[in-house]
């Protein structure tokens, strides 16, 4: 789309070049590097602001000398601009991809975790059969949703459940708990991993907030054993750099487990344990291009893979 052809998003005119101009002196800290950063002028940089405050009848900066200041209500209105424009700027992007599909840009959210293996695969299948250029975004599973909503990423990795009147999506596979060890650790000599087995061990445990480490930890207490935590985690995959300088034990489940193959540890099956069902998704009815497929495609295909590999 050319870079002058700019669309008016009000019938007050407010245009999508003022939000970005806005959005890049609040996030570059000054109108001197939004300026640098988006390549015009300093002057043209305050033309811009003062029409959006004129436009929507609002002050968002204190001026001073060669200095403009944010406002409260700047911050406030900067976070539905960052929602506004990444979804705008995603319409550019696939109205480009209309034009040459094969070169769209594909957006795929997820889980850190699965940045160890999988995205690395399914990105080597895209890029074999299109040109699209492909951006990895991580989240937690709520967060996952949200860049899919928000318009800043077009498929995502995620568990059940997901709410059927925002997306739709296709069964991935479906994981139970697993327990990670350093090699050598006595667990490698048993079939499974049973609560009273994890007496004594120091654990790498996720975020206490999560309904993961309440099931763990009951079923611990349950059996009369007050869990020795070690470390907690906020994000799947980081248990796996403590557990491997054989720090402790944790508790995943076996689709994550997948992901830490370069560490070279090893699992067994724990019980008792809870099931999971990962799922791609993506925003309800939306219609997928060619190369939206492949993704799709590539996302099944790897996580299939995995299960048998």
């Amino acid at each position: 789309m050319p870079k002058d052809a700019r669309m008016e998003l009000l019938h007050g005119g407010l245009k999508l070049r003022q939000l970005q101009v806005f959005r890049e002196v609040l996030r570059a800290g000054s109108a001197r590097r939004a300026a640098s950063v988006l390549g015009i002028t300093q002057p043209a940089i305050s033309q811009h602001v003062k029409q959006l405050e004129a436009t929507l009848g609002i002050t968002l900066f204190e001026r001073s000398t060669n200095r403009i200041q944010p406002l409260q209500q700047a911050w406030e209105l900067l976070r539905h601009v960052e929602l506004a424009v990444n979804a705008l700027e995603r319409l550019e992007a696939s109205i480009f991809a209309m034009k040459s599909d094969d070169r769209q840009r594909i957006a795929i959210a997820s889980p850190a975790v699965f940045g160890f293996v999988t995205l690395p695969r399914v990105v080597a299948i895209i890029r074999a059969q299109t040109r699209s250029h492909v951006r990895t975004i991580s989240g937690t599973y709520d967060q996952v949703g949200e860049h899919i909503l928000a318009g800043r990423a077009d498929l995502g990795i995620s568990r059940l459940p997901v709410d059927p009147c925002l997306f739709d999506w296709a069964p991935l596979g479906s994981a139970r708990n697993v327990c990670v060890f350093h090699p050598g650790h006595r667990f490698s000599r048993q079939e499974r991993v049973e609560a009273h087995d994890l007496a004594d061990e120091t654990i790498v445990d996720v975020d206490p907030r999560l309904a993961s480490h309440q099931m763990n930890m009951n079923a611990l207490r349950f059996e009369g054993i007050e869990p020795d935590i070690l470390v907690e985690y906020d994000s799947s995959g980081h248990e796996a750099g403590f557990v491997s300088a054989g720090l402790g034990v944790s508790i995943t489940n076996d689709i994550l487990a997948r992901e830490y193959a370069a560490f070279g540890l090893q699992m067994r099956p724990v019980e008792p344990s809870a099931l999971y069902h990962y799922v791609a998704i993506w925003q309800k009815g939306r219609v997928f291009s060619d190369a939206l497929k492949v993704s799709l495609d590539a996302i099944c295909s790897t996580f299939a893979a995995g299960a048998v590999g």
